[in-house]
């Protein structure tokens, strides 16, 4: 029994907050807050009828450190879910610390102003001299360990798909089928078609930022940084079929080079079609990729969100997409002194995903392993004062939830590596 507060209601929020009114006997109780009110109680009467969870919802800026210290002393709950924007992880932290609870996330800290002179100094010597040039990264939220430390406090980041599950993966391949890991090769594949000529499968502001910057890989313990999208590859996907991908730059190979420091290579391909890549790169050109603020007719505008007002929101595109996704890590290394090969992965239907939850596969395949993370926590599986990633703590309880709560995994031990 216990009472989560979940802050965002968008298309992961709303899985998220279904599958904690499907597990009710854990989730007794779920606060519900968000900028706008108004969608939080629509998400919160389409549940109330079919679950025993008692629903309650808020209305909450999550960069107001003192509006969200107050929401969490008054609603008393075990845990804080974050499933709002990346930029708003570090203020949440900071009310999750001031008022004592835990706190979980699904992506990490990336800034909202990539202008802002405090944080380009601090990247710009990143960069120096980690070799990297991504706007996110962990060292942000990684700098909070001694503080959720001392509070006797757990901070679960990252229990998404990737990152999340596939951290999982890893931790729980090194369990039980490797002595050591030499090569991580995480694929991840929408074979989805929404019938869009273009649109983004999650936050544009986050989807086209990712994909539009430098990629990178961790080799040896170094990162190796290339041009955006210069590293192509074509993969026979099981249940999905022959697709193109690209390698980029994520957040998970950074956590991963960290706590296997005995992996020789670690990288990350995502699948994109050539009219997506067509449509991002004239954005580009055009400088609608920007998250610096213009002028426009006497107002300031930032150009990336003002796309994302005209691009069709992610959460809407469920009734339309048909398809599935493919998503897992290939595993090279040693077992009893024998080479080994293993490919752990999840196919999740579109179509089916809309059926059970009313979202397309994107939003079900982070929404609900955010809430396993939370599950994860609260019940005190995976509890213990600090900052983790989900590799950190022992996979096999969260791996059981995934069959159970809607992600199946399948483990093929002869799969096609990737070159």
């Amino acid at each position: 029994m216990s009472r989560l507060l979940i802050i965002g209601c968008g298309g992961v929020a709303s899985v998220a907050i279904a599958k904690c009114c499907q597990n009710s006997d854990v989730f007794t109780e779920i606060c519900i807050a968000s900028r706008t009110k108004a969608k939080c109680d629509a998400v919160a009467e389409k549940w109330r009828a079919s679950t025993k969870t008692q629903i309650t919802t808020a209305e909450i800026d999550a960069m107001d450190v003192p509006a969200l210290v107050k929401l969490i002393n008054d609603y008393k709950p075990d845990a804080v879910l974050n499933v709002a924007l990346p930029y708003q992880d570090l203020a949440i932290m900071d009310a999750c610390l001031e008022a004592g609870v835990h706190y979980i996330d699904t992506a990490n800290y990336e800034p909202e102003d990539t202008d802002d002179p405090e944080w380009r100094a601090i990247y710009e010597k990143r960069c120096k001299d980690l070799g990297f040039s991504a706007y996110f990264d962990y060292s942000w939220q990684w700098a909070y360990q001694e503080r959720f430390e001392k509070a006797g406090l757990t901070a679960l980041l990252g229990t998404g798909f990737d990152p999340g599950v596939t951290s999982v993966y890893v931790a729980y391949a090194k369990k039980h089928y490797f002595d050591t890991i030499d090569t991580i090769d995480i694929l991840d594949c929408n074979g989805g078609d929404h019938g869009y000529k273009f649109a983004t499968n999650f936050n544009p502001e986050i989807n086209l930022r990712e994909v539009s910057a430098p990629g990178s890989y961790m080799e040896n313990g170094k990162w190796v940084e290339i041009p955006a999208m210069s590293i192509k590859r074509e993969y026979d996907f099981p249940q999905v079929g022959m697709k193109d991908m690209y390698l980029l730059h994520h957040e998970e190979i950074e956590a991963l080079g960290r706590n296997f420091p005995e992996v020789k290579r670690i990288r990350f391909f995502m699948t994109f079609g050539q009219s997506y890549l067509d449509h991002m790169r004239c954005l580009e050109d055009v400088g609608m990729l920007s998250t610096t603020p213009v002028m426009h007719n006497g107002v300031e505008i930032v150009p990336i969100q003002f796309l994302k007002t005209l691009l069709p929101d992610p959460a809407t595109l469920g009734p339309r997409t048909k398809g599935k996704t493919n998503i897992g890590c290939i595993f090279t290394g040693k077992k009893d002194g024998k080479e080994k090969k293993l490919f752990i992965y999840n196919v999740c239907d579109h179509e089916e995903c809309y059926k059970e939850v009313g979202s397309q596969a994107i939003s079900y395949t982070t929404g609900v392993p955010a809430m396993i993370g939370a599950m994860m926590v609260v019940q005190g599986l995976w509890k213990k004062p600090g900052v983790f990633t989900t590799d950190e703590f022992d996979p096999d309880p969260y791996m059981e939830a995934l069959n159970k709560w809607g992600l199946p995994w399948i483990v093929d031990e002869n799969p096609v590596l990737v070159d």
